[in-house]
């Protein structure tokens, strides 16, 4: 047989079981003065005004009972726990093989974009002090538009028609400390 709990669950009225005598009271309390309340013994059947819970006809319980926890999202769910084997074994979707597609020539775009990049920095390798006539010739000839024409009179590209000797001039005249 185990041993009673040392403080018993109380009501809202106060009341608990005695574990003793196993009958419902309000167990003795001291006063602020310092003098005991007696303990108060609570006939069998008696439910205290504060005890008594608010009725609830069936519907309302049964909507209680499926009510969402507060603060939830109606049509949230929370991310599976083992992605790895779930996506295994699902088939993707038009859309989701669409997406899939776009994510790698999204990839791919960075990875040409970066190599052009590097491009530029080998031949613009000397300093803009010491530019040699054979340097500007060179930066003529690698476009440096995206679309990979540049603008001639034959072929006019004005998103490219920045004048190269203009630029070239420009950096000459930057001194650089």
């Amino acid at each position: 047989m185990s041993l009673p709990p040392i403080d018993p669950a109380k009501t809202a009225a106060g009341i608990a079981l005695d574990p003793q005598t196993l009958e419902r009271v309000i167990p003795e309390s001291r006063r602020p003065d310092g003098t005991v309340r007696k303990q108060i013994k609570i006939r069998p059947g008696f439910t205290p005004q504060e005890d008594v819970r608010r009725f609830r006809g069936t519907k309302q319980a049964q909507q209680d009972a499926n009510a969402l926890p507060k603060g939830h999202i109606i049509g949230w769910a929370p991310p599976p726990t083992s992605q790895a084997s779930g996506s295994a074994t699902k088939p993707l979707s038009k859309s989701a093989k669409k997406n899939a597609k776009r994510r790698e020539k999204k990839e791919d775009k960075k990875e040409t974009v970066a190599d052009n990049w590097e491009e530029d920095d080998e031949v613009s390798s000397t300093p803009a002090g010491t530019a040699s006539p054979d340097s500007a010739t060179e930066q003529k000839k690698a476009p440096r538009s995206s679309s990979g024409s540049a603008h001639t009179p034959e072929n006019p590209n004005w998103a490219a028609a920045v004048s190269e000797t203009s630029l070239t001039a420009k950096l000459e005249q930057l001194d650089v400390k």
